[in-house]
């Protein structure tokens, strides 16, 4: 038998699964706390041992993908502001996107029922500091425009092309692609004398 903080950690990521799976199912609105619990087959004590609400439950879910976005962010501001760092920095951000798919899909469904909770806003917050790291603040607005246009393929990319013929490498390979056309763009015309 396991030792018992390993199990709380795989029960505390099966109720994230879970939660997740009847999120996109139902709709974070219309799912409750007991809908979460019977479907594990557990009391709703054995849940609020580890969650006492559904926001709890959503802070979670969120905050593991904003990890992995903070770790990028930390990354990229270390690094020099070349076109390789910026191309480097799309190209794991897609990869995020790949790995926290499920997450990203939840947030982008139910932003009616999630406006005004902290954790979509510092989504919202980590994405402008992206863009922020993709842009030069001394090139002309065209250029900027085409390196934020760079994050916006691929992270709503990813939700404008999801009922697109193709396997989802293929697709992501695609926005990869496009993304770095723009940054590719950009970089250049602002390297012009």
């Amino acid at each position: 038998m396991g030792k018992p903080q390993t199990r709380r950690k795989d029960t505390r990521q099966r109720i994230l699964d879970v939660a997740l799976e009847l999120f996109l199912e139902h709709g974070y609105d219309q799912t409750s706390l007991r809908e979460i619990a019977e479907r594990l087959d557990v009391t709703k004590a054995a849940l609020y041992y580890h969650f006492r609400t559904k926001e709890d439950i959503l802070d979670a879910l969120v905050g593991g993908i904003g990890e992995r976005l903070d770790e990028l962010i930390a990354w990229a501001r270390v690094q020099p502001a070349t076109l390789e760092t910026r191309r480097e920095l799309l190209r794991r951000l897609n990869e995020a996107l790949e790995e926290g798919a499920p997450v990203f899909q939840f947030l982008q469904e139910n932003q009616a029922a999630l406006r005004g909770r902290a954790g979509p806003k510092t989504f919202r917050d980590r994405m402008q500091k992206l863009g922020t790291l993709l842009t030069d603040p001394e090139s002309p607005v065209l250029d900027r425009v085409r390196s934020l246009s760079a994050l916006f393929t691929v992270y709503f990319g990813t939700f404008a092309i999801s009922s697109m013929d193709g396997t989802p490498e293929e697709k992501r390979a695609a926005l990869l692609q496009v993304a770095w056309e723009q940054i590719d763009a950009a970089h250049a015309a602002g390297s012009r004398p």
